[in-house]
């Protein structure tokens, strides 16, 4: 393994040192902050992990972000285990989880990722590991969470809470988020906005104000949105402001090859309230590996959940992920690999959650981070796009 050394003022000039060294150790050393007064830093072969600030808050987050839906459903406690490890050795400190997860939702599961999560949180350093989670939103459908009548209400929101704190075996959340709204937005995929299936709502302020008591408890640090549209974040962000409530500081939405519509939609708006985007399905459930063009595979995701990607099942997206498989071909990428480094090179993207149900599918997604996209492949991935535009949103 080789080590370089880069100066602060010039990063595109490195002087070979030589020697190999541990690199688990030295991102250790970056995770940890070892570089912040000096003005050099240590680089292992590619590109060592950025760190972001996301939104308005204290946290720096790094660019990639572990999702873990998977544990408790295709992982196994110590697969999952191996998954953070492997994670946090490679500079990723920023990890993912919900109150419903592992999905799909299932009564016997719910709360399974947060308790394996839990079981390795216990042994790792607390202050040096970002984990946000989720209160599930709104949902007739889930009757096993709080007996189906789950709002973002107080009591709900206390109770869901406690509960992750007691998973996820910690005193406190780093970043807690709404997983959808509590009002009627399209969800998922869902067509065009609905007025007929409106229905009475916690209102916002009310909302804020329960996240408010719960990070002057400590309990949480600061509040996320998730699945939210243009109306919503400004709403959740004049609001704060108008009655000295807490602001939110990210949004959890799908970007994607295939699904663009948040650089429509929302990047204006994320931009001016200084809200970071966390891009979730940045794989479209990983038909932009490429591996469903030619049928189901065997213990796949849509192999062993039929019907668990209707969203992705869309006119048009095979004849796009075809475009742009030719293109990550034409370069030497894989498409996991280009289609994640498009994600993560957008001016509006703070982390790209990324997920996997193997190590090598999770090695395969990290190795993104030394890919960086030129002008030319970035034209040709927007030409693709111009033929067959956001198939999947």
């Amino acid at each position: 393994m080789k080590m370089f050394f880069l100066t602060a003022e010039n990063t595109e000039s490195a002087e070979e040192l030589g020697e190999e060294v541990d690199r688990t150790f030295l991102l250790s050393c970056k995770s940890n902050h070892f570089f912040d007064n000096i003005e050099s830093e240590i680089f292992l072969m590619g590109k060592i992990m950025e760190y972001k600030k996301l939104g308005e808050s204290d946290l720096s987050v790094s660019e990639i972000c572990l999702g873990t839906m998977t544990y408790g459903q295709q992982n196994t406690v110590t697969e999952a285990a191996q998954q953070l490890d492997l994670a946090i050795s490679r500079g990723i400190n920023f990890i993912d989880t919900a109150e419903m997860y592992p999905v799909p939702g299932k009564p016997e599961s719910q709360g399974k990722t947060e308790e394996y999560i839990g079981e390795w949180l216990v042994k790792q350093q607390r202050d040096k590991v970002i984990i946000a989670t989720k209160v599930a939103g709104r949902s007739t459908r889930l009757k096993w969470i709080r007996e189906g009548k789950n709002q973002i209400d107080r009591p709900n929101v206390e109770k869901a809470l406690n509960d992750s704190l007691k998973r996820l075996q910690t005193d406190y959340i780093d970043l807690y988020q709404i997983h959808w709204p509590d009002r009627y937005v399209p969800l998922f995929g869902a067509p065009d906005y609905d007025i007929t299936q409106e229905h009475e709502t916690v209102p916002i302020l009310e909302q804020l104000e329960v996240f408010a008591d719960l990070i002057k408890a400590g309990k949480i640090r600061y509040l996320g949105l998730s699945n939210e549209t243009p109306w919503g974040v400004c709403e959740f962000c004049e609001l704060a402001e108008k009655h000295g409530l807490p602001k939110v500081v990210s949004i959890q939405n799908a970007f994607s090859l295939s699904n663009r519509t948040f650089h429509m939609n929302l990047a204006e708006t994320c931009r001016f309230k200084n809200v970071g985007l966390m891009a979730y399905s940045p794989l479209a459930f990983g038909l932009l590996t490429g591996k469903y063009l030619n049928g189901i595979p065997e213990n796949s995701r849509l192999a062993l959940f039929a019907g668990f990607g209707q969203r992705y099942d869309k006119t048009n997206l095979n004849d796009a992920v075809k475009g742009y498989i030719e293109i990550a071909q034409k370069h030497g990428l894989s498409p996991a690999q280009m289609a994640l480094a498009y994600v993560r090179s957008r001016w509006f993207v703070t982390s790209t959650i990324i997920g996997a149900t193997s190590i090598a599918q999770l090695e395969e997604n990290l190795s993104s981070l030394d890919v960086t996209l030129d002008k030319e492949i970035v034209a040709e991935i927007n030409s693709v796009h111009a033929k067959y535009p956001n198939p999947t949103p």
